[in-house]
């Protein structure tokens, strides 16, 4: 994926001003700065949630600014919400049953869809939680249930929303195993944090101190405070 000059506002004020940046295929990109900055909004933006002011997102050189969700889902783009948004009087296997009806490559019927999707369950490490209602689920197997209807959709790009908010470091451990899993699948991954990631092989300079917790999976790290060009 290609972001060209990429900007924002929200009536007086600029979340994000001519923001460049590029992902590779199969590589994750750690995305990382203080609340508020405006790493949501970029979210919101790759996947049509929000339009652009101006600049423009291409993907598999296909220009997909401004597109809908729906259309920008079929290019291959998948993304989870900071608060996890199931069905949530449905179980965990209709969750993601449902979500094999869209997206790149849609399941041809729902014998084929409920059998992907155990497979993606499985995964997940939700096939034990397969009949419980999604409004049942503890705080990590929602988590693991958005990510779940993520895969759903066969997503070639997916990105990650405060995926790991809320988890205790066991729980970020094993979140960090599944990322792993997900990029193994040929998936390339975003993956945006409030505070801290640790980096891979390459290194953006931190403007101010961060733990070591979270990530010490991303091939590249953007550190966004204004997001000017030289962050990410």
């Amino acid at each position: 994926m290609k972001v060209e000059n990429i900007s924002k506002s929200f009536g007086g004020l600029t979340v994000i001003q001519q923001l460049s940046f590029s992902v590779e295929e199969e590589e994750i990109l750690g995305v990382i700065g203080p609340n508020g900055s405006g790493k949501t909004t970029l979210f919101n933006l790759i996947t049509g949630f929000l339009k652009t002011d101006a600049g423009k997102i291409e993907y598999l050189e296909n220009d997909i600014t401004n597109q809908r969700p729906s259309t920008i889902c079929k290019f291959g783009i998948a993304r989870t919400f900071q608060i996890a948004k199931p069905f949530i009087r449905l179980t965990s296997l209709e969750n993601v049953t449902a979500g094999r009806a869209y997206g790149r490559e849609p399941a041809k019927d729902m014998k084929q869809a409920k059998k992907e999707a155990m497979e993606i369950l499985d995964l997940t490490n939700l096939s034990r939680k397969q009949d419980v209602a999604a409004a049942k689920l503890s705080l990590i197997d929602r988590k693991r249930l958005e990510i779940a209807r993520a895969l759903a959709t066969r997503p070639k790009l997916l990105l990650l929303d405060e995926v790991f908010a809320g988890l205790n470091p066991s729980e970020i451990e094993e979140g960090l195993r599944l990322i792993m899993k997900i990029k193994e699948l040929g998936i390339t991954l975003m993956i945006e944090k409030d505070v801290t990631f640790t980096f891979g092989a390459n290194k953006i300079p931190f403007k101010r101190p961060f733990s070591a917790l979270s990530l010490t999976y991303c091939d590249k790290i953007g550190l966004v405070s204004d997001w000017s060009k030289e962050e990410l």
